[in-house]
């Protein structure tokens, strides 16, 4: 049976004298050095004195797409979030750099160089492959969100870790003036493809640069084939005849993917003084990073890609006296 409604308890009264507080909202706190001068409608205002890139050792602004893939319009940084313009490949400072400043103010951060025990102190302390302090290089190679990722790494620590593979390690000079040359640090330490990177002596995790990160990875622009359907200089029936001889040929090497390249390029330029066609063996690389591994090959040996099928390069050494002409004017597509 149903109770009556006088046995039935009341509700819980509500406890006077209780009134809900407005929440505050926390203000955010802008990063060091920031220009926004706590004006929301403004955009961020880096001072970094280059151009921005996705990636700055794998790519060259000597270069030029001959399309895109998405609308240059679209900024990889998001829309208002940068006072540069964004041209498909980069975003150009606003101001011409100043060499000889950016040289000083990295001299300053630097300061004196290290002795040799000091260097042998961070080369044990980060060196080795338990190190918490490491940043992993791939494909992409020196990527401006790397830039950032080295100097969160610099608040706590005097030196970072980079561990490089794959494509970039096909040259590491290149790779070293970048890191350098884009964070400001000092390379003090090289073993093939490990890299220790020195923030400096008198570096200040409060004073580092603002680096507007990227949101999302732009697509690659389109440029010229990096393959002729005839080498120059043969014919039609002389490049088959050489493509065949190629893929026939046992490879100088097999290529893994992600692996470590740093002697690809000695072993191409030793085969090319008794063979005048190389074959690489890619077979478990991949097909984008095989293209990329010909055109650094190409302008490293330097030598001529004629042909990338089934996972194999095919090279030629060109001819000796024109190669530094007939190399220049081919890019990856």
């Amino acid at each position: 049976p149903l109770s009556d409604a006088a046995d039935d308890p009341p509700f819980s009264p509500k406890p006077p004298g209780r009134v809900p507080r407005p929440r505050r909202s926390k203000a955010r706190k802008e990063p060091p050095g920031s220009s926004r001068g706590g004006d929301p409608e403004r955009p961020a205002g880096p001072d970094l004195p280059f151009d921005f890139r996705y990636s700055y050792s794998e790519t060259s602004a000597a270069v030029e797409p001959i399309g895109f893939r998405e609308p240059p319009r679209f900024s990889p940084f998001g829309p208002g979030r940068i006072d540069r313009t964004w041209t498909g490949t980069s975003a150009p400072a606003r101001e011409a750099p100043d060499p000889e400043k950016a040289a000083g103010e990295r001299e300053r951060v630097l300061g004196a160089p290290l002795s040799e025990e000091e260097v042998a102190e961070l080369v044990e302390l980060y060196r080795h492959s338990d190190c918490n302090r490491q940043i992993n290089l791939g494909k992409g190679g020196v990527t401006h969100n790397m830039l950032d990722d080295i100097h969160n790494h610099w608040k706590k620590a005097e030196a970072v870790r980079i561990k490089c593979l794959g494509v970039p390690t096909l040259d590491m000079d290149n790779v070293c003036f970048h890191l350098e040359d884009k964070s400001g640090g000092k390379i003090i330490y090289r073993n093939i493809n490990i890299l220790l990177l020195y923030r400096g002596r008198h570096y200040d995790p409060k004073q580092r640069p603002v680096i507007p990160l990227m949101l999302w990875k732009p697509y690659p622009p389109i440029y010229p084939k990096l393959v002729k359907n005839v080498a120059e200089g043969l014919t039609f029936e002389e490049t088959k005849e050489m493509r065949n001889r190629g893929l026939n040929s046992p490879p100088l090497t097999k290529l893994t993917r992600n692996g470590v390249y740093v002697n690809v390029v000695e072993k191409v330029r030793e085969a090319f003084k008794t063979e005048e066609v190389v074959r690489l063996d890619c077979k478990h690389v991949g097909t984008s990073d095989y293209k990329l591994i010909g055109v650094k090959l190409r302008d490293l040996v330097p030598c001529v890609p004629i042909l990338f099928k089934d996972e194999q390069i095919i090279l030629s050494r060109g001819k000796r006296d024109t190669e530094s002409t007939s190399t220049s004017h081919w890019t990856l597509n």
